[in-house]
């Protein structure tokens, strides 16, 4: 493999691939139903987001002082 498809593959399991965000996207085996733990805002996270106990894009903008 290349440098490119190696990269290309980790990439296909994000949600947003090449933005900030750390999400996994959501499939029929990883559903985005879970809310998040800062905001409890409902269907933010996926079950594998939550394994890695991430908080929903918005809270962690915040949380890095990217956002308000």
């Amino acid at each position: 493999m290349t440098y490119y498809q190696d990269d290309h593959s980790d990439r296909c399991e994000f949600e947003r691939p090449g933005s900030n965000s750390a999400l996994r996207a959501a499939t029929y085996r990883n559903p985005r139903n879970l809310p998040c733990p800062q905001c409890e805002a409902p269907n933010r996270l996926t079950p594998a987001d939550r394994r890695r106990h991430y908080v929903c894009d918005e809270c962690a903008d915040i949380n890095e002082g990217g956002g308000y």
